[in-house]
């Protein structure tokens, strides 16, 4: 079992014959022998062309008509990304993982705001996320497979740097990951952390999650609190940020102080109190993560 990718799930590039593109999804097809399950890319301007034998469509739609492409992955610039989201969007697409970093929060928000009006059954994952990695499955997105091994811990992040972190030090402990997802640090984004705790739960090949998060916004906490409520499996924790200055823009766009649960001092506190163990230093998340699965005899 994994989460939000299985081995039906069939791979359209948007944004194939960029750099980015070509370069991630050459990667991504060189992991676990998936070169079968990356059917087809999408640019208009080059619609009828091939990269690496992949065709290229001038849409989404007809890439996934042609090719039974059921999940999408963006490399588009900035000002084009929400509407290749909206794109995969209207073609109804089961997956949608958008890598781009810089989208205007207003794109977002009419991304949002549509998806909502027609009660979209599509998933989408990011904007500026490294996607997701399924050890020994499905590599989506520009994570470095060389540090994943498969094992049965779930991690979920707003920092693509921590999340490989995490997975390095989860590694390093002799475990290994059911799934690696990074939700994107922009503040109008697609799953939260809240959604990914919940599919986690529910995994059968996942026995304890690493939740990361950051100052600004209030996810980490509402996640915390359902997780207090309905996980049955452990959780532990890293918040980002704790040093940073109130009022102060720190490299994530959703990463701002206002007040209130959006400080890193605050979040720890609320997820302590939630049964939630958090590690105060990102070198010991992995450390954290044994000593507590050694508490309740799972290794």
């Amino acid at each position: 079992m994994s989460i939000l990718v299985n081995e039906n799930t069939r791979v359209i590039t948007q944004g194939i014959t960029g750099h980015a593109g070509q370069f991630h999804t050459r990667a991504c097809r060189a992991y676990a022998n998936a070169a079968d399950r990356f059917v087809a890319g999408v640019n208009p301007r080059k619609a009828g062309q091939q990269m690496d034998g992949i065709p290229i469509f001038a849409t989404v739609r007809e890439a996934k008509e042609q090719t039974g492409g059921n999940a999408s992955v963006i490399y588009v610039p900035p000002a084009f990304a929400a509407g290749a989201i909206l794109e995969a969007v209207d073609a109804e697409l089961d997956l949608v993982v958008c890598i781009t970093e810089g989208i205007p929060v207003l794109d977002m928000l009419r991304v949002r705001n549509y998806m909502k009006d027609r009660k979209s059954h599509t998933l989408l994952l990011g904007p500026n996320c490294p996607g997701l990695l399924v050890p020994g499955l499905l590599k989506l997105g520009i994570m470095p497979a060389s540090i994943h091994r498969p094992g049965r811990i779930g991690v979920v992040s707003r920092s693509g740097t921590l999340t490989y972190e995490a997975v390095d030090q989860i590694t390093a402990c002799g475990l290994g990951q059911s799934a690696a997802v990074g939700i994107g640090g922009d503040p109008i984004n697609g799953l939260k952390h809240i959604d990914l705790l919940r599919m986690f739960e529910e995994d059968p090949g996942t026995d304890a999650v690493v939740m990361i998060g950051e100052i600004g916004g209030s996810d980490e906490v509402e996640a915390a609190r359902w997780a207090r409520d309905n996980m049955t499996k452990p959780v532990v924790g890293f918040i980002a940020g704790i040093t940073a200055p109130a009022g102060r823009r720190m490299g994530h766009a959703g990463a701002i102080i206002a007040s209130g649960v959006d400080t890193a001092e605050s979040k720890i506190r609320i997820l302590e109190e939630c049964g939630i163990p958090v590690a105060r230093n990102p070198a010991e998340m992995g450390s954290l993560l044994l000593s507590v699965l050694k508490k309740k005899g799972m290794c």
